[in-house]
């Protein structure tokens, strides 16, 4: 260890006391003697050979004692170093490191440090659900490399769920100790996020289940919800921001929609499809050995054989948006029996049993509105991205109490690929082919292809594929509901999530 010189013994030395500083002391740095001050506000600053300065809601992940030396781990943006400013680029991992003139002052400053960090209300155990299979496999990769090592440096205790199969998250959820954790880690798509809600929201106990905090952690296909997440802040939609998000512990609210066709139940966080949309996302799966690229290949391909479907669709308006579509009355929920060969019956049991039943609503006496078709697409939005380059609903927010409509009825093809191309940048909102507006409920009445009758469409909801009409792709398989009428409502802020502010 490198000693300080003469003016400054160890054995006289004493903290500046200071009423703006929490501690103000001369340290060790590199072998120089060193002014560095903890102040009020948060703030780390020093001046080596030129001021620094850290903010320990910000940067500083937590500290460890080495030896006589306090080693701050920290994360910051590659390109600055240590600054005291927002991060906009890539981060990494650095530490600072400063030594005390004795023992006392280094628990001092221990103490000091430990005591600010605590009063930001920073998780310090969570339960982290890791997708092995989702999006290209990289999910323990990505975990490894770039979401551990910020927990470990945080001092966060970790407790890892590798999932087995599909539903495996819904049903860990489900018989978990919430007592045991202050929040819940989806390191994902935003698959596993919805099977968590949908298994707080089955248990008795849903009403505190669901004010336990969600985190996520980019590492699927679409990754919609940390994309809308990160960029309502400007920050690039990657692990490592996401996992600085999460160990900051802000949070924020999230509306969550509950779909209903008779006593079957499904909790979205995201997005519900039907027409277009749905069958690009779904029906693409054949071409899944093209990677990302099938999406657009398989786009192509719908835009230029289109498609449109005969059915209605009712809704409750926000104020302002009430000169959409022609007034009606409330027609009532969807009292459909599903039929075995159909529906997941056993699932279906499972939602109805006990749990949440979805918001109370007097839902007779409000403003209903209808729109007939026929429709080449309809999209229901919770968030405004609908992936990592799909800005589906640019005005959409987290808790607002309503979901973002965003109705194609006619639409020319030239015409329909051009606005596709702008769904990157939330352009094709403001196209004259698309009507956009906001609902409080909303009832989807599903109807046949206009040009061949007997094949019908795919309702798809945060990636999970609710119902497939007849001769749509593997309409033989089990779905959660019928392609029949379905109900939504929305209730405002229900769930909460970590946020980046």
């Amino acid at each position: 260890m490198d000693q300080p010189d003469d003016e400054h013994p160890i054995i006289d030395h004493q903290p500046i006391v200071d009423p703006q500083f929490i501690i103000s002391d001369r340290v060790i740095i590199n072998g120089t003697v060193t002014p560095v001050t903890l102040s009020e506000d948060g703030r780390l600053r020093w001046s080596e050979r030129s001021e620094s300065c850290l903010t320990l809601e910000n940067e500083v992940l937590g500290f460890v004692t080495d030896g006589p030396k306090i080693r701050i781990r920290t994360v910051v943006d590659s390109g600055h170093g240590i600054f005291c400013a927002g991060h906009k680029g890539n981060l990494v991992r650095k530490d600072f490191v400063f030594e005390p003139f004795s023992e006392e002052l280094q628990r001092l400053w221990c103490q000091k440090l430990r005591e600010y960090i605590d009063s930001l209300g920073r998780p310090k155990r969570l339960f982290i659900f890791l997708n092995p299979y989702g999006g290209k496999r990289a999910a323990a990769k990505i975990f490894l490399h770039h979401v551990k090592p910020l927990f470990d440096d945080a001092g966060v205790k970790i407790t890892v769920q590798e999932t087995k199969h599909q539903l495996h998250a819904k049903e860990v959820a489900y018989a978990l100790d919430l007592s045991k954790y202050d929040g819940i880690v989806c390191v994902s798509g935003d698959g596993i996020l919805v099977e968590v809600i949908n298994g707080l929201l089955k248990r008795e106990d849903w009403n505190i289940a669901i004010n336990m905090p969600l985190g996520v952690v980019p590492a699927g296909t679409g990754n919609g919800m940390a994309k809308s997440l990160l960029d309502s802040v400007g920050d690039p939609c990657n692990a490592s921001h996401a996992t600085q998000a999460i160990i900051r512990g802000h949070k924020r609210l999230l509306d969550v929609a509950t779909i209903k066709q008779g006593e079957t139940k499904f909790f979205s966080v995201l997005m519900l499809a039907w027409g277009l949309v749905a069958d690009i996302d779904i029906e693409s799966e054949k071409y899944r050995w093209l990677g990302s690229a099938r999406i657009d290949f398989y786009a192509l391909q719908r835009i230029f054989h289109l498609r449109q479907y005969n059915g209605r669709v009712s809704f409750v308006p926000a104020p302002g948006f009430e000169a959409y579509g022609e007034s009606t009355t409330y027609n009532g929920e969807s009292t459909n029996k599903l039929n075995v060969s159909h529906a997941r019956e056993e699932e279906a049991v499972m939602v109805r049993d006990h749990g949440y039943q979805g918001p109370h609503i007097n839902l007779e006496n409000l403003n209903w509105k209808a729109i007939n078709g026929p429709f080449i697409s309809i999209w229901l939005h919770n968030v405004p991205w609908g992936a990592e380059d799909t800005m589906a609903a640019p005005d959409a927010e987290f808790s607002d109490g309503y979901m973002d409509l965003i109705v194609i009825r006619e639409c020319p093809r030239l015409s329909l690929l051009s606005l596709m191309t702008e769904l990157n940048t939330g352009n094709h909102v403001k196209s004259q082919h698309v009507m956009y507006l906001k609902v409080k409920a909303f009832i989807l009445e599903p109807g046949p292809q206009t040009r061949d009758p007997a094949k019908e469409g795919i309702i798809d909801s945060d990636g999970e594929v609710l119902a497939r009409g007849k001769g749509t792709y593997k309409c033989d398989q089990m779905t959660l509901m019928a392609y029949d009428k379905l109900q939504i409502t929305v209730d405002q802020g229900l769930a909460t999530l970590f946020t980046p502010v």
